[in-house]
């Protein structure tokens, strides 16, 4: 009697809409499982057309090409002798289903539609796909002509059921329903299911992993966290809880597609059975050092440019955001190393050398990472010295230069024109001049930054562009801490979803690691934009200062405003007691208010926002993420009225019992 089972599951890197990569990397997978020996073989949800075609959902294009590609996956000699779990959009009745569409030696075994949809945070699968809402409830699903030349069926079970092989019973679940309180392995495991597949596209988010990881292992206990496991285990554990035994005697039962295949052998005997996976879970720090690295490196092989461009500030962000490209190098370097053709021959393809190994990370940093001191007469000298070791260090190639002619003949053509020179504050101007004149730094910087991406590689005699990389934090980005159409508008920006305060533990993170001691000296500086004059020489500047708000505040501001769903009344009362031990109630009133002034007079900027990592689940971000009007009665008196009169009201009761402790 066979007892041992191995099965796969792939994560793969597909593309939305890439039909021809996406087969490639397909049957690659069912091969590598194969050779592993399984005997079951799970993909990503939405493998073949890829996660992210959001509204090309709606075309029947998308359709099309994904019943092409499930074609040429069933005719191919690769899927033979091993059940094959793919995801696809299916469009059944008229009705479009996110579904796995699990097969067998050229015959369909079972369509299974999607239950509980993601629709909240960056998700918006309700836009595009209905959810299967018969429970156990399976119809006929008239299959495409394309399908049928090739399996011989005319129709397949579609819907809310389970494979039931030789051996053993299986269920699928997609992503969603794992998160979901009625998850369905809950009941399937009452029915008899003893190996469940769950199919994910679920995205990286700092500290994330450990509730995946939780998730998974309370749907499936001690029963599936291996690769290859005895299915006697699963079933003696079981036989054991008589309260599970109770309630599966009762529950209702699923339909079962029987598939005369097994998925262990009769002789398994001396098959080993895979230890439990013990699960090592990143610090925050090690998951910035490594997931925006990636993300990195995908888009730069995918966007066939030939490297990066950073304005290199000597601050903590531009510092930061170089580190991760030096980590991305570090990655890169050691996956040659450890026999990644693939990557090997993405780095031939961006350095446009057939021959080149890249081994040293800070002589790979060189060939495709470009950074830049764009100084003017607000810049001090330190900044610049830290930008310059820290380039040196990793090994980037580095630009030194002076952008004050740009300014002046910006600022001169509009003298020129209108009759009047804007002035700093410090010497006798407006508001208005200083952060006009603030604005033209900033901005000019972007044009410049532009410039160099496309025409750095032409002087020194070498072929394509740039990647110009933003580095504006999450918490600027809240607060509308940036100029429009400044440094922070660029290609794309690895840590726009990071806090400033990760940012300042990756940084002693990557002191400690990468042995980058010009760090030290970043991390000491406070945050400046050098964009006002110089005193003595010295910054006279700071970030904290210019938003009236510190770092620390911002995230707790994020957080509240986009997790805890907080507008300007509940924040205050949140914080009231939150900060009862340093700030008083009006003090709490006058730091909310302030907030919400600067959030919604800024907000316009969030939709000209880079596109980013997506680190942080109080991100502004409003191309997808964060959907907020962009114009606002930044006034807020209603709002302000009911906190007002919350304060009074507490003031009073402050006076009473300031009397009572007296009398």
């Amino acid at each position: 009697m066979g007892r041992a089972v191995t099965v796969a599951a792939c994560a793969l890197n597909q593309w939305a809409l890439d039909f021809e990569g996406n087969l490639k990397r397909i049957v690659r997978s069912i091969g590598i499982a194969k050779n592993n020996g399984a005997r079951y073989r799970l993909g990503p949800e939405l493998e073949i057309c890829g996660y992210g075609c959001l509204d090309h959902y709606y075309e029947s294009d998308t359709l099309l090409h994904s019943f092409q590609v499930l074609a040429k996956l069933l005719e191919s000699p690769a899927t033979q002798d091993i059940i094959c779990d793919v995801g696809m959009p299916v469009l059944h009745r008229n009705v479009r289903y996110n579904c796995r569409v699990i097969f067998l030696n050229k015959k369909i075994l079972l369509i299974r539609p999607k239950i509980s949809l993601a629709n909240t945070g960056n998700y918006r699968e309700l836009r595009w796909f209905t959810p299967w809402t018969k429970a156990r409830h399976v119809e006929e699903y008239f299959l495409p002509r394309i399908i049928q030349e090739v399996t011989g069926q005319e129709t397949v079970p579609f819907g809310d059921a389970v494979l039931a092989t030789k051996d053993t019973c299986l269920g699928a679940e997609i992503c969603e329903e794992l998160w979901a309180p009625n998850s369905p392995h809950i009941e399937m495991g009452l029915d008899g299911v003893e190996i469940f597949a769950n199919s994910s596209g679920s995205h990286h988010v700092l500290r994330k992993a450990h509730t995946r990881v939780d998730l998974v292992n309370s749907a499936t206990a001690k029963e599936v966290l291996v690769a290859t496991l005895d299915l006697e285990d699963v079933r003696s554990y079981r036989a054991e809880i008589s309260s599970r035994n109770l309630a599966a005697s009762k529950v209702n039962p699923y339909p079962r597609v029987k598939v005369n295949f097994a998925l262990s052998s009769s002789d398994d005997i001396a098959v080993p059975i895979c230890m439990p996976v013990q699960w090592r879970h990143h610090s925050p720090e090690e998951e910035i050092s490594l997931g925006p690295a990636c993300w990195l490196w995908d888009y730069l092989r995918r966007s066939k440019q030939a490297g990066f461009l950073l304005p290199l500030s000597g601050g903590i962000d531009s510092s930061a955001t170089a580190c991760i490209v030096y980590s991305m190098c570090h990655q890169v370097c050691l996956a040659v190393k450890n026999g990644n053709a693939d990557v090997l021959a993405d780095v031939c393809r961006i350095v446009n050398d057939e021959t080149y190994v890249p081994e040293d990370p800070r002589e790979f940093c060189k060939r495709i990472f470009t950074t830049c001191y764009m100084a003017s007469e607000n810049s001090s000298q330190d900044t610049c010295n830290r930008a310059k070791l820290l380039a040196e260090q990793i090994g980037s190639y580095h630009i030194n230069l002076n952008i004050d002619a740009a300014v002046k003949a910006v600022v001169g053509i509009f003298s020129m024109v209108m009759g009047r020179t804007p002035l700093f504050s410090v010497f006798g101007g407006s508001k208005r001049e200083n952060l006009a004149l603030q604005n033209v730094q900033a901005r000019i910087r972007m044009v410049l930054a532009y410039l160099f991406a496309q025409l750095t590689l032409w002087t020194r005699g070498m072929p394509g562009g740039l990647l110009v990389l933003g580095s504006a934090n999450v918490d600027e980005s809240l607060r509308g801490y940036l100029t429009k159409y400044d440094c922070s508008s660029a290609d794309i920006n690895p840590i726009g979803g990071i806090s400033k305060t990760d940012l300042k533990n990756f940084i002693q993170y990557c002191i400690e690691n990468f042995h980058l001691t010009a760090l030290r000296s970043i991390m000491s500086a406070p945050p400046t934009a050098e964009l006002e004059p110089l005193v003595d020489g010295q910054v006279a500047q700071t970030d904290e200062v210019d938003m009236g708000m510190t770092y620390a505040e911002l995230s707790i501001y994020g957080k509240l405003r986009k997790i805890a769903k907080a507008g300007p009344y509940s924040m205050f009362c949140k914080l009231i007691n939150m900060w009862k031990e340093i700030c008083t109630p009006r003090e709490v009133a006058s730091k909310v208010k302030h907030f919400f002034r600067m959030y919604s007079l800024n907000r316009h900027k969030m939709t000209t926002l880079t596109p980013s990592y997506h680190a942080e689940n109080y991100s502004p971000d409003d191309n997808r993420f964060d959907l907020r009007p962009f114009l606002y009665n930044t006034t807020w008196s209603w709002q302000f009225r009911c906190i007002d009169k919350e304060v009074s009201k507490l003031g009073k009761k402050e006076e009473i019992s300031v009397v009572a402790d007296t009398v």
